[in-house]
């Protein structure tokens, strides 16, 4: 055991953290969300609650799914939090999300078992899951840029990686909205994710940031769809699209959010001038 006094050892694992003077306010943001939801909607925690049986093995039906969730996102939102850049970003998510959900519910694509179209209290889940795809991606970039700093090593890796996943998902997209191809919202989202994948500007941060997205949306769908929180009309547990369109999500959203960055430098350079 370390002899290390507190003070110094407590500084060293805010360091490996990446704490900074943001990631206070980013975190306690994030519990006061949690814990208005809980607090508004304190019927749908009273469902979550009940189906534990506080006086015998509780721990049997726990829900450490959720509480895993819910730590691993806590971590990594405070990792290097900027709020100069990451209230764009959860802005984004928060339009963005509310978009998708509007099109998935309308279209009953998805179902809450609440029966709302979109559900309101869904919503802080995808600017904090924005949040936490955009320190993952930044992780993987680091990684891939320590392993191949150019493409010259690893010559198109990303752009065959680019074209294979995107147009995979894309025709994965095409049959599974396809019973709704008569809704304007379906065609209006298709539409978009046509020309995301057919513009790209950045290839390895597309990729690193899709595969980030579909690999936390995997633990989040298959806690909802496990959860019956939410069902798709294959009843799939989670079908694979969805796992995939919290990916295309990601991209979508990083996009947005470096078109919304280009607008705003381009706004200071004229008032300047």
């Amino acid at each position: 055991m370390s002899n290390e006094p507190t003070s110094t050892v407590r500084p060293r694992f805010l360091l490996l953290l990446g704490w900074t003077r943001h990631s206070l306010f980013l975190l306690s943001g994030f519990l006061l969300t949690i814990g208005l939801i809980v607090y508004i909607w304190w019927p749908l925690a009273e469902d979550v609650l009940s189906a534990i049986d506080w006086s015998g093995p509780w721990w049997l039906y726990f829900d450490w799914l959720l509480v895993g969730i819910f730590l691993f996102m806590s971590l990594t939102i405070v990792a290097h939090a900027d709020l100069r850049t990451d209230g764009w970003l959860i802005l984004v998510g928060t339009f963005g999300g509310l978009v998708i959900e509007s099109w998935g519910t309308q279209t009953n694509l998805w179902t809450y078992y609440t029966d709302e179209r979109p559900p309101l209290w869904i919503i802080p889940a995808w600017p904090i899951a924005s949040l936490s795809i955009d320190r993952i991606t930044r992780l993987l970039l680091w990684v891939t840029r320590k392993v191949a700093p150019s493409e010259q090593r690893l010559p198109g890796m990303f752009e065959f990686l680019y074209w294979c996943i995107f147009l995979s998902f894309l025709a994965l997209m095409l049959v599974f909205v396809s019973p709704t191809f008569d809704k304007p919202y379906t065609l209006l989202a298709t539409f978009l994710v046509v020309f995301l994948i057919l513009t790209p500007n950045d290839k390895r941060t597309s990729v690193l940031t899709f595969l980030a997205g579909a690999g936390l949306g995997y633990f989040l769908e298959l806690w909802g769809t496990t959860r019956q929180c939410w069902t798709y009309y294959t009843h799939q547990t989670p079908p694979l699209f969805a796992v995939l369109a919290h990916g295309m999500a990601a991209v979508a959203f990083w996009r947005a959010n470096v078109a919304l960055q280009a607008v705003l430098v381009r706004m200071r350079l004229l008032r300047s001038a």
